[in-house]
């Protein structure tokens, strides 16, 4: 590992419980992602359905699919290990993902506000996936550290 790296990680993760609160944010993070990607493979058939009727092409095979990426992504983040990888794939899924599926803008009044809601909470969970992705090329504190 160069200098630069273990600097820059010594520095981001210098402060008192910092390292904790990191690993705190990873697990919270990584778990609920995770569990979002399992509930994919759980609840294929539902979520398909719903899938198809936003218009989303072979949503038999979409949801199964990105339920790898979310699966993939959260234990990535959670355990530390190939993680610009685990972040890209969650961010990629919330970027596709997040507008297509909770179009709040066209949905009929009575799911509006349903709506809105899912979309601003992906857009506060990019938010964090574009953290943990800028902080990706350090050595995470805590973490498993294997990957590209």
């Amino acid at each position: 590992m160069s200098t630069d790296v273990v600097l820059q990680s010594t520095q981001l993760f210098g402060s008192p419980g910092a390292e904790l609160v990191f690993l705190g944010a990873r697990v919270l993070f990584g778990a609920v992602i995770a569990f979002t990607g399992l509930n994919h493979f759980v609840n294929a058939e539902t979520m398909a359905g719903y899938a198809g009727a936003k218009g989303i092409p072979a949503p038999d095979l979409a949801v199964p699919f990105t339920g790898g990426m979310l699966l993939f992504g959260g234990l990535g983040l959670l355990l530390g290990a190939f993680t610009a990888l685990a972040a890209g794939a969650v961010v990629v899924f919330l970027v596709v993902a997040t507008p297509k599926m909770h179009d709040f803008w066209a949905a009929p009044e009575e799911e509006r506000m349903t709506e809105m809601t899912q979309f601003l909470k992906n857009v506060a969970l990019l938010g964090t996936a574009l953290g943990f992705l800028a902080v990706s090329g350090t050595q995470w504190p805590l973490a498993v550290g294997i990957g590209l």
